[in-house]
């Protein structure tokens, strides 16, 4: 039976090893990594599938910042090759959206397939600039509230010991603050 679950520090290396599995090597070297690096996760957002065989899927969100608005970056989200086409990614997906919102969350960034994301309400956004190498085609946002784009744009930088979060370690024990 499948347990939706929010991630904790004792599953952290379980879910690395499923995104090393489901992702190129070299994965954290693209450049939505460097703007994770040093920041801890939305702990409220970093949810996970497990069954009896382990962790088959999972999700995390990270903070950054955009013109000086908080911003959501999805990302990484892995299903397990035993477990694709089963609809895991797009449980993980609405669960976390929806989480996301009830949480306060304006606005949501990710670097993806528009053809994948657009299902889930996500289009390409111009005006708003990921370290490169990152193709601009593949920004994609979406809003969780009216006009939760309006007027936002500019450089994704690194969250660096904002108001909305206190600093904390790198886990997703990380500050459950929105």
């Amino acid at each position: 039976m499948m347990q939706l679950l929010r991630e904790t520090n004792a599953d952290w290396w379980e879910v690395e090893a499923l995104y090393d599995l489901c992702f190129a090597p070299g994965r954290e070297a693209l450049s939505s990594y460097r703007l994770r690096d040093g920041v801890a996760p939305v702990a409220k957002l970093c949810l996970l599938l497990r069954d009896e065989s382990g962790v088959a899927a999972a999700i995390r969100f990270w903070p950054v910042r955009i013109g000086g608005h908080d911003v959501l970056l999805l990302g990484p989200i892995a299903v397990h090759p035993t477990h694709q086409s089963e609809g895991l990614g797009g449980w993980l997906m609405r669960e976390s959206l929806s989480r996301a919102a009830q949480l306060g969350w304006a606005r949501v960034l990710l670097v993806g397939d528009e053809p994948y994301y657009r299902r889930f309400g996500f289009q390409r956004l111009d005006g708003v600039h990921m370290p490169p190498p990152t193709n601009p085609a593949r920004i994609l946002a979406l809003a969780l509230v009216p006009g939760g784009w309006d007027d936002v744009r500019g450089e994704v930088v690194k969250y660096d010991t904002p108001p909305a979060l206190s600093p904390r370690s790198c886990s997703c024990q990380g500050s459950d603050a929105t």
